[in-house]
């Protein structure tokens, strides 16, 4: 289940009446979950099968297509979308993480996403959007909006922003930081260190021979 389903307490079943255009999130948080370290998440409940694993590229860049694939499904869906300027311009973000990617994901935490400001139902207007998906917030009968530190116009639908924010750490909008995630990006470059000191320290170098005998 995704973090949507789980504040919810919705079931696959009583979700499948709801109308939505957004996409099923559930591989791009398990393919998430791969690059987590125990450094980058302060989940108390997280664990990892190698708690001092770093993501490859590989695994960052296949974090960013899922994403990417969730926004396109979007696009393509109503192109004629009001939407689609921002999408647009987030899918091209996206594609160039995906041709570089960055050794580290300095996102949001989870734990952070938690704490985000909700919105509730009953201060919501008839006619408000979300920026991602254009559906009006009331259209959903569960509903859950977030609204970002950096302006309090900047509503959206937790469900398609929260990938963004766990990737990227910024608001959509206008870019700004957002949360916990430069600080997690600089702890998973300490422990990224610690392993390539801890390896250099076993007399592997870093074009990966071993200590020569004496």
């Amino acid at each position: 289940m995704n973090p949507y389903e789980v504040e919810h307490n919705i079931k696959a079943s009583s979700q499948s009446s709801r109308p939505r255009r957004r996409p099923s999130m559930s591989s791009f948080f398990n393919q998430l979950s791969q690059c987590e370290t125990s450094t980058s998440t302060t989940d108390p409940n997280w664990h990892h099968n190698n708690p001092h694993a770093v993501p490859t590229p590989v695994d960052v860049a296949a974090s960013y297509r899922l994403l990417q694939d969730q926004f396109l499904t979007l696009r393509t869906n109503d192109p004629s979308s009001t939407t689609a300027p921002l999408l647009d311009l987030l899918i091209s973000s996206i594609t160039s993480q995906i041709d570089s990617p960055p050794t580290t994901i300095s996102g949001c935490s989870q734990a952070y996403l938690d704490t985000i400001d909700r919105i509730p139902r009953s201060s919501l207007k008839a006619d408000e959007t979300c920026p991602i998906c254009g559906e009006k917030f009331l259209d959903d009968q569960y509903c859950l909006v977030v609204v970002l530190p950096c302006h309090e116009t900047h509503k959206f639908d937790l469900e398609c922003v929260g990938p963004w924010l766990r990737l990227n750490g910024t608001c959509p909008l206008d870019r700004k930081k957002v949360g916990d995630g430069e600080e997690r990006g600089k702890e998973a470059e300490r422990e990224r260190e610690r392993l390539r000191r801890g390896v250099e320290g076993l007399g592997f170098g870093t074009g990966g021979e071993g200590r020569k005998e004496e």
